[in-house]
């Protein structure tokens, strides 16, 4: 690995420290070099809070005489003025000559701005140093940028029969039927704390009465979608308890009671489009389509999902509901003990 590929490097690893908190904005990592040496480094914490080269340069004793130095950005510098100053001016005023940058931002609000303003002002500026890498860390907001829509996982659990629910006239209680271990129910709750929102049907809220928050993990709960046509869910249920944000998608009424929405849609219409009109509008830039069957094919069918977590366990149903029909390119297969985790990509998406 090149000296400066191994720097970026270092970049995408302190930018990963954001995720699940940064949102709606990226998440960017930052060193600072001087005689191959790392003197400087940080990353974006939080949305409103100030950026990755900010905190770079800040975690230096002395930052105003830096001419000698260089800086690594895993993604481009910000021209505009937000909630913080623009990165690319407080570059600048450092002195700082030489800049070596991941991704372009695709945001319109800076989209080569950015390295526009570092280049007039006499910076040496390099782009697209492990751009591939700088991509796929940002692929949530790449994809809300340039797709107008929330990047999609989907997720489910299936018995190694291939069934993700026993019949429904088989249970006898409203509440999840475990197919995997506590391990990998752990990493659910990790990737639901990493997400900025989660979706099941209304067949999921009937029969299981899910939470949908994080438990079995640290951080901020995903807003909770759910499919509601006819606003079957009692009100004692889980998804009510105004926990956390929860939208309802309906076709009766629009209203607002506490942490819950209601939303009305037009179910003789095609759904998904609606649903991700809304996560768009409202800044939500990931979602986990977490079942049922019907939810989940639906999706795939219309060929919107970007990735795939498949849960298998080592129980058995024998009969029940079966596991969604799709394909995509295995990227990952990990096993959790017993379970096993493969993780699809859709090449389509």
């Amino acid at each position: 690995m090149k000296l400066h590929e191994k720097y970026m490097s270092r970049c995408i690893q302190l930018a990963k420290n954001g995720l699940g908190t940064t949102y709606p904005n990226p998440l960017v990592g930052s060193v600072i070099v001087e005689n191959d040496r790392i003197i400087g480094e940080g990353w974006h914490y939080k949305a409103g809070e100030p950026h990755a080269e900010v905190n770079a340069i800040g975690s230096l004793r002395e930052a105003n005489f830096l001419k000698n130095a260089t800086i690594y950005v895993s993604l481009e510098p910000c021209s505009h003025y937000g909630k913080t100053p623009p990165c690319a001016d407080l570059i600048i005023d450092t002195g700082i000559k030489k800049v070596f940058v991941g991704s372009l931002d695709p945001n319109p609000k800076v989209a080569g701005r950015g390295v526009k303003k570092l280049m007039e002002a006499g910076c040496d500026v390099v782009v697209g140093v492990l751009e591939k890498e700088c991509d796929a860390l940002n692929k949530r907001f790449f994809t809300f940028h340039q797709k107008k829509r929330p990047y999609i996982f989907l997720k489910w659990a299936q018995t190694a029969d291939g069934f993700i629910s026993p019949k429904n006239e088989t249970r006898s209680e409203k509440k999840p039927v475990w197919i995997t271990n506590e391990y990998s129910r752990q990493i659910v709750h990790k990737m639901r704390a990493t997400e900025a929102a989660i979706l099941v049907g209304n067949t999921t809220a009937l029969q299981d009465n899910p939470s949908l928050t994080v438990r079995d993990w640290s951080g901020n709960h995903p807003v909770r979608l759910v499919l509601d046509k006819e606003l079957k869910i009692p009100a004692n249920y889980s998804l009510l308890d105004g926990q956390t944000k929860t939208i309802i998608f309906n076709g009766k009424e629009s209203s607002e009671k506490g942490n819950t929405t209601f939303l009305k849609i037009n179910f003789s219409e095609e759904i998904i489009p609606q649903i991700l009109a809304t996560l768009y509008k409202k800044e939500l830039q990931s979602v986990i389509i977490e079942g049922g069957a019907k939810t989940l094919q639906t999706f795939i069918d219309a060929n919107l999902w970007d990735e795939s977590f498949v849960f298998s366990g080592n129980t058995s149903f024998g009969d029940g509901i079966k596991a969604p029909n799709f394909q995509g390119y295995l990227i990952s297969e990990d096993k959790i003990k017993e379970d096993t985790l493969q993780i699809f990509k859709n090449l389509n998406s």
